[in-house]
């Protein structure tokens, strides 16, 4: 049997039952989506299983069940995600200040290598050594990254900067 081909039978099944099944789970559920989720569910299993189950005296209360318990299913696991997530405190969320957003706006203009390495350098605290470890490059690498993305962000972060910063318009402090 081919799996795009249907079991013998199970067409017959499917179109002379699915609608009372849908119906059911709408009714015992209270919402048509999961109704129609659970008994897409159900019927796929009963699809792989219909060489035994055809000779079932009533295939169709034994896709009903299957149904159910797949809404059941997914409702725990639903309640239980919920569950988790109220166990724990969210995590704080940085400010997002106006130097923290000119900050992202400037390493965005970065390659990915440059602005991995200054991040990792510069707000988390790593050596070279450690960023060559952590990402695969070698320590002069690094070096060059953090070089040049220092010199490119030495218009918009006045930390990069040659000269003492002169205000506002010279750029922020990167350590927000």
């Amino acid at each position: 049997m081919a799996a795009a081909e249907a079991p013998e039978g199970f067409d017959t099944f499917y179109r002379a039952t699915a609608h009372r099944v849908v119906g059911y789970l709408y009714v015992v559920l209270g919402d048509l989506a999961d109704a129609e989720d659970a008994a897409h569910e159900a019927y796929a299993r009963a699809w792989q299983r219909w060489p035994r189950l055809r000779h079932y005296e009533d295939p169709e209360a034994w896709v009903r069940t299957v149904a159910f318990r797949c809404a059941i299913s997914s409702w725990r696991k639903a309640v239980n995600r919920l569950t988790a997530h109220r166990a724990r405190p969210p995590d704080p969320v940085p400010e997002l200040g106006p130097d923290r957003l000119a900050i992202v706006s400037a390493l965005r203009k970065l390659p990915p290598e440059q602005r991995r390495a200054l991040v990792l350098f510069h707000l988390q605290g790593l050596s070279v050594e450690e960023i060559s470890a952590e990402t695969g490059a070698p320590a002069g690498t690094v070096k060059a990254r953090l070089s040049r993305g220092r010199k490119a962000l030495a218009p918009h972060v006045w930390e990069f900067a040659d000269d003492e910063p002169r205000g506002v318009e010279k750029g922020v402090a990167f350590d927000v």
